[in-house]
């Protein structure tokens, strides 16, 4: 079960900016990417249902969070249905983050005091969302929508957190339209994790880009 709150959860996602959103079926490669995220001040990190056995990679990744990374906060990622939703949550999930909106999911969520992060792709979804119970919405997909439609959702429900995943990059001209346009988080993928890297295991040039997207943010921010 969850090992931080509701509150704890989304504070810490609008302190730090950033959520690093990851897959690997080697537990071995997971912990050290996880590991290289915390190094670089990371403290949400989303895991994603992405493969066979997903869930059993992440139920040893939160044991290993647990007892070597005191304050990192696990969420699973990719998450599609009521049932999947209840497994990840069992195994530890202190947020659950969809590419989609399914009410379903926010009833067992909210039964659990969990933070559900729904994808959604238009005000209406957003809306809908926010009657359920979701304190932030994902827009997604991010490139595809741009920080022109962040900004066009804020202007008439200002009160509306989000969460953009989806052509995030670490750089200061990215980051910089998506906060502009009034983003309350990022998640970033396969740009602060290239497949070079993880590969040659060179975590310390990832935990160097969680620390430069980090600093980015807070700069960016002000």
């Amino acid at each position: 079960m969850a090992k931080y709150s509701k509150i704890e959860v989304l504070t810490a996602a609008q302190r730090y900016g950033l959520i690093p959103v990851f897959y690997h079926a080697d537990i071995e490669v997971s912990c050290k990417v996880l590991k290289a995220c915390y190094d670089g001040g990371v403290r949400a990190f989303e895991f994603t249902n992405r493969g066979d056995f997903a869930h059993e990679v992440f139920g040893k990744l939160v044991k290993y969070a647990e007892t070597e990374l005191p304050g990192m906060i696990l969420g699973a990622g990719s998450i599609v249905d009521a049932p999947t939703a209840a497994l990840y949550m069992q195994l530890g999930a202190n947020f659950i983050v969809g590419p989609l909106f399914n009410p379903d999911i926010a009833v067992v969520c909210n039964r659990r005091c969990v933070p559900y992060i729904p994808g959604c792709g238009s005000v209406t979804e957003i809306g809908y969302a926010q009657q359920a119970g979701c304190d932030v919405c994902k827009v997604f997909p991010g490139d595809v929508l741009g920080p022109a439609f962040v900004k066009g959702v804020k202007a008439p429900m200002p009160w509306t957190k989000i969460l953009v995943t989806g052509g995030v990059k670490p750089s200061e001209e990215n980051l910089s339209g998506w906060f502009s346009a009034g983003a309350t988080c990022v998640g970033m993928g396969s740009n602060l994790f290239p497949k070079d890297m993880i590969k040659a295991g060179d975590w310390g040039e990832i935990t160097q880009l969680c620390s430069e997207a980090l600093e980015i943010i807070a700069k960016v921010r002000k």
